[in-house]
């Protein structure tokens, strides 16, 4: 036999056009691109990057090609007992999956009928003749996850394509006697369930998914762009299942229900891992599980990308850039501190210079990074971490949290000891950084020492740019913008539309406000450490405050005021400052 999987009949470029798939113009244009890229990639591939078909007309059309069937896969055309005949590496490496044997034929379905060596590997490896039907690699993925089970990493793709009519009648089907076992979690149903609310909280870009368990329906809800919404209602009935379910895959223990526990999940979704983060708490009619999503696509940023104001970028990197001393990032929790950081990590990361972090947990992994996980459990605290951290010859140390007096005095004495430390603390303003590390017991002198710039973070949500307007916003904001020695010419905001959910809104931006420790501030924190006596002292220099940086913002255009107003607390009143 040919070491070719099958000759090819027709060329698939005719049958997408003959079949109404893709428009002449559409394959004269991929063509053109495939020639401009020297061939680096096959037709197939050009047509569904410019999305020209959906990728089940072009399997389609690539059955027809080869002379080979195409099929949509189900649990009746596929026999579990044949996935032992091949590997579980291979399957998932080739997207392949063994359907049935016949005599000494195995029909193995693939989703990549180009390829000329695999052929004769599956052959080698099952041990007999091999006939190929091509189908989705979606669907294989599916299959896969639904009839090959993995302990450790979950394969999540598109398992339901929208959330329409067909997919609420498949997640309501009757299932009886559900149980909190093993068992009845591992019911398809309830696995393909639990696959796409994940899989449709992070194609949303959810950073929460919360699900909660009521008298008479079980609530799904995402956060996104920090604000919950409602994605799905479901039978009360469910919730034991998918609750059994998330602790099956979280390695938790699902005959505890009265007590709260915590677990990870790592799973893969259209060839990208991405973790979650599980928390169960019993409540009334069952437990709310919480999961968040830490996706490693989201947080290789760099500072350019953060939405830095120029001037604050300028003062920022040459913070981060010092040998030696403190740089804080302050804000509440879901204000972008870890981003920020990991940010300022990756731009003085390299090969020349030891970096690591002391986190708890470990969102993210960096390249290139030693990164350490707390356990307080067994005595492993941030301080305790910090202190033997010291002893492993490190150049830049990013501490997670400083929560307490012992954690901010290593880090200081790690700062003084010629270190550069990243960390965050939770306060309000950038001054009150200052007083907070005074508050937990540290001498003003050692922290007038230590300290390079304190960095306050909020996030707000950014204007839709699909549905963006302008209006009219209250005339008390407009007077307090004035007071704040800005003009405005123009307020924008989103009208509303499919792609931002009617919001308005869609994504998020960051705003800051720096405060840098000059030869002046040092001496104030060593002998009148007091709030009144930073912040006036910062007024004086112009250090730009989280609204008058949100302002700026407005005015460009990328939020509106009523988010400004919202997420900054103006509470002390700065020197009219130049636009």
């Amino acid at each position: 036999m040919s070491r070719t999987l099958y000759e090819p009949k027709r060329r698939l470029g005719d049958l997408l056009v003959a079949r109404g798939y893709v428009s002449l113009e559409q394959l004269e244009q991929a063509l053109e691109l495939q020639r401009a890229d020297r061939g680096a990639k096959l037709l197939g591939e050009v047509i569904l990057e410019r999305e020209y078909c959906t990728e089940e007309q072009l399997l389609e059309c690539l059955a027809v090609e080869f002379g080979v069937p195409f099929v949509r896969l189900d649990n009746k055309l596929f026999d579990p007992k044949m996935v032992d005949l091949v590997p579980r590496e291979f399957i998932e490496k080739h997207t392949v999956l063994p359907l049935f044997r016949v005599r000494d034929i195995l029909t193995v379905a693939l989703a990549e009928p180009t390829n000329v060596f695999l052929l004769d590997q599956l052959r080698d490896l099952a041990g007999c003749e091999i006939q190929i039907a091509i189908a989705s690699a979606k669907d294989i993925r599916r299959m896969v996850q639904t009839y090959l089970p993995n302990t450790r990493v979950f394969v999540i793709d598109d398992i339901i394509d929208d959330a329409g009519s067909d997919s609420v009648e498949l997640i309501e089907e009757e299932i009886s006697d559900i149980g909190f076992d093993a068992e009845t979690a591992g019911l398809s149903p309830v696995i393909r369930l639990v696959n796409y609310v994940i899989y449709n909280a992070v194609k949303e870009g959810a950073s929460d998914i919360h699900i909660e368990p009521f008298e008479r329906m079980l609530r799904v809800r995402y956060r996104v762009d920090g604000a919950l919404f409602k994605s799905l209602e479901l039978p009360p009935h469910l919730s034991p299942a998918v609750a059994s379910r998330i602790k099956i895959m979280a390695n938790l223990d699902i005959s505890e229900r009265r007590l709260p526990q915590d677990g990870r999940i790592h799973v893969m979704m259209e060839g990208r891992p991405i973790d979650l983060r599980v928390s169960t708490l019993p409540m009334q009619f069952g437990e709310k599980v919480v999961i968040r999503i830490l996706d490693n696509q989201n947080i290789h940023v760099s500072m350019e990308q953060l939405g830095f104001s120029t001037e604050i970028l300028e003062q920022f990197t040459k913070q981060v850039s010092m040998p030696n001393g403190i740089a804080l990032v302050t804000g509440p929790t879901g204000s972008g501190k870890s981003t920020t950081l990991y940010a300022a990590l990756n731009s003085v990361s390299s090969i020349e210079v030891n970096v690591c972090t002391v986190e708890d947990p470990v969102e993210f992994q960096l390249p290139a990074v030693n990164q350490f996980q707390v356990q307080d459990k067994i005595g492993l605290s941030f301080a305790a971490v910090l202190r033997s951290l010291l002893r492993q010859d490190p150049d830049v140390i990013m501490v997670g949290e400083i929560r307490d007096e012992e954690t901010a005095r290593i880090a200081i004495q790690a700062a003084l000891t010629g270190h550069l430390v990243f960390s965050t603390l939770h306060t309000n303003d950038a001054c009150s950084a200052i007083t907070r590390l005074i508050n937990m017991g540290v001498e003003g002198y050692l922290i007038g020492a230590a300290l390079n710039m304190v960095l306050a973070q909020r996030l707000c949500r950014r204007i839709c740019p699909k549905c963006k307007i302008a209006y009219e916003p209250p005339k008390a904001m407009q007077i307090a913008v004035e007071h704040m020695g800005l003009e405005i010419d123009e307020y924008h905001r989103g009208a509303g539309c499919k792609r931002c959910r009617n919001t308005g809104f869609s994504g998020r931006i960051a705003l800051h406000e720096l405060l840098v420790i000059d030869d002046q501030l040092r001496e104030i924190i060593t002998t009148d450490p007091s709030l009144g006596a930073i912040k006036t002292h910062a007024s004086q220099n112009g250090m730009f405050t989280l609204r008058y940086d949100g302002l700026r913002k407005v005015k460009e255009g990328l939020t509106t005021l009523e988010e400004v107003f919202r997420v900054s607390d103006e509470s002390w009143s700065p020197h009219k400052q130049k636009s």
